[in-house]
């Protein structure tokens, strides 16, 4: 389970088996749908249904962050604070380099 889901929040995993997950309920529970993959201009893209975005609580020009996983992709709502947090956990880590590297024996 990624971060935002064991933080109770709405994640979406596309793998070879796409998957829906709402906070702890485990694997598959949502729901297992089956996305075709188009053609979208040059690109290629998969619809997410109505149904799957509710699950998401996204809409259209929402913003989803894609993480690859070892099943497959993981799509999940955009955190505003992102890059926020990162910035601290890099100053955490550079200031705690030789604590970190002790810890990882």
């Amino acid at each position: 389970m990624c971060c935002a889901a064991a933080r109770g929040k709405r994640v979406v995993g596309l793998g070879l088996t796409p998957i829906a997950e709402i906070g702890d309920s485990g694997y598959n529970a949502g729901m297992n749908i089956t996305l075709k993959i188009t053609k979208i201009g040059n690109s290629a893209g998969v619809i997410l249904p109505k149904d799957l975005l509710a699950h998401l609580d996204s809409g259209l020009g929402d913003e989803l962050t894609v993480t690859t996983t070892p099943r497959g992709i993981e799509l999940s709502v955009r955190e505003d604070d992102f890059e926020e947090q990162m910035r601290i956990a890099r100053e955490v880590m550079r200031k705690r380099k030789r604590a970190l590297a002790e810890l990882a024996k």
